[in-house]
């Protein structure tokens, strides 16, 4: 029989399909590695040299309107191009597509010195309609398969600007993590018609090993499978397929489970706690999707303190993911920051 507290073992992803190596007792050994800084001083709420604050000049040359809220525009610098070539380049084993798309800022708040975790659950219910909006208006482009909403908190994570904002990316195609998710989903559906994400929650909601906190609709925890130290998931107690479908009061439960998981997070090291994040939900191919169960993901790097980031390097890189502290004992910390 498997000790989750010290044997090393493998846990498989009911969504991806993939394993990730656990390896528990390892988190008894010294640490000589790499440290980080840690967060600096606090920000003004304004910043005439921030390119995303109200009224002041983008970096592409747009001015910015004095927002008192959110508010969203299209990329000055954007990955992704509506009007760009979608043909086929094949020649032997070369294979390329060109791909179509719109890439947008979503600013959270005109107040330059907010996280998420700062904000009123008011404030932040407000950018949950905004996300909202823009899925179901992106979506709705002929051309567009899949909206992906996502946030980059954190130098360590490759954030440019410390204004609180995320991203939205529409693409002409489906992305392959979102692809091997929709295989997934779809095959417990047909076998089973109802949702993959609704049974394992009522099964984590039974043992409540990885539960963080919850609310009437919604639930965050740490998956089973978790790859990154105190990686988390927020899924809705309903069979929702997108965010589009939430209701007045799911949208309030959102943000509030937002604010209280967000702010676990900055307890755990009192630090400004840095992550990617990313709303994973049924694509906008015009496919009705039943399958498909909206969920939110959290990918924090740093592992034993505010200085210290998990990398993912060697074996991850060229076998799969692995990790040290095991989702049970993750979420039992992150339960005690409540």
């Amino acid at each position: 029989m498997i000790n989750f507290s010290d044997d090393p073992h493998r846990r498989y992803n009911i969504l991806t399909g993939e394993w990730v190596l656990v390896s528990p007792h390892r988190t008894k050994r010294p640490w000589q590695g790499k440290v980080e800084k840690t967060t600096g001083p606090s920000r003004p709420s304004y910043d005439p040299l921030c390119y995303l604050c109200p009224g002041n000049t983008r970096a592409g040359g747009h001015e910015n309107p004095t927002y008192t809220d959110t508010f969203a525009f299209v990329n000055d610098f954007a990955a992704l191009l509506p009007d760009s070539s979608d043909g086929v380049f094949e020649k032997g084993l070369f294979l390329a597509q060109g791909e179509r798309g719109i890439c947008k800022v979503v600013c959270f708040s005109p107040d330059h010195s907010l996280t998420l975790p700062d904000m009123s659950v008011e404030a932040i219910e407000k950018v949950v309609a905004l996300w909202q909006k823009e899925y179901m208006e992106l979506g709705a482009l002929n051309f567009i398969q899949h909206v992906q909403i996502f946030e980059n908190k954190g130098d360590i994570m490759g954030c440019s600007n410390p204004h609180p904002h995320g991203q939205i990316w529409a693409q002409a195609s489906v992305p392959q993590e979102v692809a091997k998710k929709s295989a997934h989903l779809s095959k417990y559906w047909e076998a089973h018609h109802r949702s993959l994400l609704q049974d394992y929650l009522a099964q984590e909601l039974e043992v409540k090993e990885r539960l963080i906190c919850q609310n009437g609709d919604f639930v965050a925890l740490v998956p089973f499978w978790a790859v990154w130290p105190y990686e988390a998931m927020i899924i809705p107690r309903r069979h929702r397929q997108h965010i589009g479908q939430m209701e007045a009061a799911e949208k309030r439960a959102f943000a509030a489970i937002l604010k209280d998981l967000t702010q676990r997070f900055d307890r755990l090291f009192d630090t400004s706690f840095p992550y990617s994040a990313g709303i994973h939900q049924s694509p906008t191919d015009g496919a009705p999707h039943p399958e498909w169960h909206f969920h939110m993901s959290f990918y924090p790097p740093l592992l034993r303190s505010a200085s210290v980031k998990k990398f993912m390097v060697g074996y991850e890189m060229f076998a799969n993911p692995q990790r040290d502290i095991t989702a049970e004992q993750a979420a039992e910390r992150m339960r005690e920051l409540g």
